[in-house]
């Protein structure tokens, strides 16, 4: 079974992710801001990360920068955010995101690209 941690800081947003990826057969795992994502990536095993960017404290650049210096992590992190600027996209992968997903999310296609991100590597 594919094995997600979603980090997400807004409760109705970790709510609906959550419960499409759960209805999609993915196996969950939440964290609500950095430093519990942390520790749940150093005791666990992911396929995949979708990484709010907006995140109180430590935002989610911070927290790729963290995740890159834990040498076991090989799952990609996807940008998952309502960020919609004009080169926030590149600005998330040359941080070391392999793929961003905009918020609102599209529900009818949002399990289909998680899992395309896992199937290909991230890429």
């Amino acid at each position: 079974m594919t094995r997600v941690l979603v980090v997400e800081d807004n409760p109705m947003n970790m709510e609906l992710v959550t419960f499409i990826l759960t209805a999609g057969g993915i196996e969950v795992m939440q964290a609500f801001d950095g430093p519990e994502a942390l520790d749940k990536i150093r005791n666990n095993c992911f396929d995949l990360i979708l990484l709010d960017i907006q995140l109180p404290g430590m935002d989610g650049i911070e927290v790729i920068r963290n995740i890159n210096n834990i040498e076991s992590m090989g799952a990609p992190i996807i940008a998952l955010t309502a960020h919609a600027m004009q080169g926030d996209e590149q600005k998330f992968i040359s941080a070391g995101c392999s793929g961003y997903i905009s918020k609102p999310i599209d529900v009818p296609t949002f399990v289909g690209k998680v899992l395309s991100y896992v199937s290909a590597g991230g890429k």
